[in-house]
C-alpha cells in the first residue's frame, strides 16, 4: 500500500493531528477609519469547525492518559454546541460513544451536526438555575453516574481547556504576527480561549500585549445583570434563582485587561457587514468578538496590531443570525433592506424601551398582575426577576389575561397560572409579513426591538395601520 510521507505539509495521520494552525485574515473594508491593523483568526477552519476542537482534543487526550476514559467508553459533555461537536468528531475517530446535553435554544444546524457525527443529543430547557435537575450540567452528571465507563469532559472547570490554548493558539498568533501583536481580543464563555492564549501572549511579550474580553452587554463577566441574550456560546448568564454565582475555573480573571460589552444588535450588524464586505461568514460570538476588536482598534495607532478570535462559521447559524424571519421576529437588523414599511415605522417605534407595563414577572402575585393588566388585555410573563428594566423576549414563559386570573387567589404566584405565549413581531419586520404572521390572531401581540419587549398592542391596531401605511385590506390577508 502506498503511503504519504509524514513530513509532507498538510498531511496528517488523524483528525486530532489536523487541529490548529488556522490562518489570520486581515480586515480591510469594515474597519472604516481605523488606523490599527486588525486580524481575524479563523478558527472555523479547524477540522471540527470551531475553536473548541483545541480544548476537546486536549481534554480527551488528558482523560485517556489519566485512565479516566478507556476503550469503549462514553464521552459526555454539557455544551452550547461547539465543544460537543469537537468531542463528537474526535470520539468518532477514536471509537468512543458520545452524548451531548444542549440547551433548547441551540441552533437546529448544531444539533444536526452533532447527530451527523453519531452523537446522542439530549435537549434540556435553557432557563434553569445551576442546581436545577434540568440544568445542562445536572443532566450530564446524572448520565455519567448512570452509564458505565462514562467520562464527563467538563470544559468549564477542566484545566486542559486553557492549557490547550496556552500550548497552541497563543504560540501560533505570536509566530504569525512575528511578535508584533499588541492587543488580543476573544469572547469569554468557558474562559479557556482568552485565559490560555492571553497567558502565553503576555509571557511572550513581557507583559506588553493587552488582553481584551468580548462580552454580551448583559453578561455578568462585564458587569451586566445576567439577563438572557441571543448570541450563542459567549458570556455568563445569571439565573435569578441561582443561590451562588460560581464562575468557571477555566477563566482566569487576572489575565484580562479590559472588557468590551457588546449588545446583540451590534454583534449582528458586524456579522452582516463582515459577510458582505470581507467574504467571511461567521458565527454569532464572532460578531461579538469582532465588534469588541473594532471598538478597541478605534483607539489605537498605525503601529498597533489587534488579533481577534472568530470561534466558528456562520453556516451553523443560517436559521438565526442570517435568517430575516428570525431577525425580523425579534426586531434585529435584517440581512438587507426591508421591503416596504416596517412594523416599527408603522407604529412609530422604537421609542425608549419602557421600564414598566410590558411584562409581568413570574414571581409576581396574581394581585400584582391584575394591577398591571387593568380591566382587560394580556401580558407576557417573563422569568422571575424585576421588570423595572427592559424585558427580554427569550425569557418569556407564557402569558396571563385579566379574564384568566379573575377567579384565582390574589396571593398565588402568577407563574402558576400561565396561558400560551403571545405571538411576537419585531420592529424591523416588514408590515406585510407581520400581517401574514398574525392572520387569524385576535388579541394582544408582543412587539420586540433588538430582542426586548417594547409594546403589547392589539393585533387589530396593526391591521388598522396596514391600511394607512400600505393600503393592505383585511381581505387581502
Amino acid at each position: 500500500m502506498t503511503t504519504v510521507s509524514h513530513t509532507t505539509a498538510g498531511v496528517f495521520d488523524s483528525f486530532a493531528d489536523a487541529i490548529g494552525n488556522t490562518p489570520l485574515v486581515r480586515l480591510n473594508r469594515v474597519i472604516d477609519d481605523i488606523r490599527a491593523t486588525v486580524y481575524v483568526k479563523l478558527e472555523y477552519l479547524n477540522p471540527g469547525g470551531s475553536v473548541k476542537d483545541r480544548a476537546a482534543r486536549a481534554m480527551l487526550l488528558a482523560a485517556e492518559e489519566a485512565g479516566e476514559l478507556r476503550p469503549g467508553g462514553t464521552v459526555v459533555e454539557a455544551s452550547s454546541g461547539n465543544t460537543g461537536l469537537g468531542l463528537a468528531a474526535l470520539a468518532a475517530a477514536r471509537g468512543y460513544r458520545t452524548i451531548v446535553v444542549v440547551p433548547d435554544k441551540v441552533s437546529a444546524e448544531k444539533k444536526a451536526l452533532l447527530r451527523a457525527h453519531g452523537a446522542e443529543v439530549v435537549v434540556t430547557p435553557g432557563l434553569r438555575p445551576v442546581d436545577h435537575p434540568e440544568h445542562l450540567r445536572s443532566v450530564a452528571l446524572r448520565l455519567v453516574e448512570e452509564i458505565p465507563g462514562a467520562w464527563f469532559a467538563g470544559q468549564y472547570d477542566n484545566p486542559a481547556n486553557p492549557a490547550a490554548h496556552r500550548a497552541t493558539t497563543g504560540p501560533e498568533i505570536w509566530a504569525q504576527t512575528g511578535g508584533r501583536i499588541t492587543h488580543f481580543v476573544a469572547g469569554i464563555g468557558t474562559g479557556g480561549t482568552i485565559t490560555g492564549t492571553g497567558e502565553f501572549l503576555k509571557e511572550a511579550s513581557g507583559g506588553a500585549v493587552r488582553v481584551i474580553g468580548a462580552d454580551p452587554e448583559t453578561s455578568v463577566y462585564g458587569g451586566g445583570d445576567g439577563r438572557v441574550w441571543y448570541v450563542e456560546a459567549v458570556g455568563h448568564i445569571l439565573h435569578p434563582e441561582t443561590a451562588e454565582d460560581v464562575w468557571p475555573d477555566s477563566y482566569h480573571v487576572d489575565v484580562v485587561d479590559g472588557i468590551q460589552r457588546i449588545p446583540d444588535a451590534e454583534a449582528i450588524r458586524v456579522l452582516h457587514r463582515v459577510a458582505r464586505e470581507e467574504g467571511l461568514l461567521l458565527g454569532g460570538s464572532s460578531g461579538t468578538a469582532i465588534a469588541a476588536a473594532l471598538r478597541t482598534a478605534r483607539e489605537l495607532g498605525p503601529e498597533d496590531v489587534v488579533v481577534v478570535v472568530a470561534p466558528d462559521s456562520g453556516r451553523a447559524y443560517l436559521s438565526k443570525y442570517y435568517s430575516d424571519e428570525w431577525l425580523g421576529t425579534l426586531g434585529f437588523p435584517l440581512t438587507g433592506a426591508a421591503e416596504g414599511v416596517t412594523v416599527g415605522e408603522a407604529l412609530g417605534l422604537p421609542q425608549e424601551v419602557p421600564a414598566q407595563g410590558t411584562a409581568v414577572s413570574s414571581g409576581a402575585t396574581v394581585a400584582e398582575a391584575k394591577g398591571l393588566l387593568g380591566a382587560g388585555g394580556a401580558l407576557p410573563v417573563v422569568l422571575q426577576r424585576s421588570t423595572s428594566g427592559p424585558t427580554v423576549v427569550a425569557e418569556v414563559l407564557g402569558s396571563v389575561t385579566a379574564a384568566g386570573l379573575a377567579d384565582v387567589a390574589e396571593d398565588d404566584p402568577v407563574g402558576d397560572h400561565l396561558d400560551a405565549a403571545l405571538p411576537v413581531v419585531g420592529t424591523t419586520a416588514p408590515l406585510a409579513w407581520a400581517l401574514e404572521k398574525l392572520a387569524g390572531h385576535a388579541g394582544p401581540v408582543v412587539i420586540a426591538h433588538e430582542g426586548r419587549i417594547i409594546a403589547v398592542p392589539d393585533a387589530a391596531r396593526i391591521s388598522e395601520l396596514s391600511v394607512e401605511n400600505t393600503g393592505v385590506k383585511e381581505d387581502s390577508r
